[in-house]
């Protein structure tokens, strides 16, 4: 037994022998009532304290369970507001890689695709990976952003993806940036 649960005995004991020392004093009719109360016994009080106990385990526990869960997802997305600002250099490099292929210098191209492939892998370390789009793909509104219609070109691509404006990604399972793309209207 506990030592609260001691403490709590020893007061039952106090009020008990508090009740017989004041049995000296007259009762009126008033106070007087036909219910007796009974004492709580020790199993009684040691069953309600270790129940109080049980619920209060299993809502530390429940609270553990919480906090690593949620402690794991900050893990996960900490870096999310870095990756969402550096997605806009990732388009740059993208777009300069493109007009330096137009140009005839291969030591420039090389030196950039270098870089832009160092850069990539870095992030893709990181958990950052590219939300594969193809022309012809169906369109999906949980995964990409409609930018606009235009009418399709061929039967086959009404309502489907005819480009990829931007491209888009995700960090782990979560988007952080929606492909957007222009559909084939029906």
């Amino acid at each position: 037994m506990s030592k609260d649960q001691y403490t709590k005995e020893d007061e039952l004991k106090d009020a008990i022998d508090n009740v017989e020392m004041e049995g000296n004093v007259e009762e009126s009719p008033e106070n007087e009532t036909n219910e007796v109360k009974e004492e709580p016994t020790t199993e009684e009080l040691l069953k309600a304290e270790k129940d109080k106990y049980l619920r209060l385990f299993a809502e530390f526990e429940n609270y553990k369970k919480r906090t690593t869960k949620e402690r794991i997802e900050l893990f996960k997305t900490a870096s999310q507001e870095l990756m969402t600002v550096l997605l806009p250099i990732m388009d740059d490099f993208d777009r300069g890689l493109a007009e330096i292929k137009k140009s005839e210098d291969s030591e420039l191209l090389k030196g950039i695709e270098l870089i832009s492939n160092k850069f990539k892998s870095t992030l893709q370390q990181k958990g950052l990976t590219e939300i594969e789009v193809k022309a012809g793909d169906d369109f999906d509104s949980e995964i990409h952003d409609a930018i606009t219609q235009i009418p399709a070109p061929t039967d086959d691509l009404k309502g489907k993806i005819i480009d990829c404006v931007e491209k888009g990604y995700k960090l782990g399972d979560k988007i952080i940036r929606h492909p957007k793309v222009v559909m084939g209207q029906a």
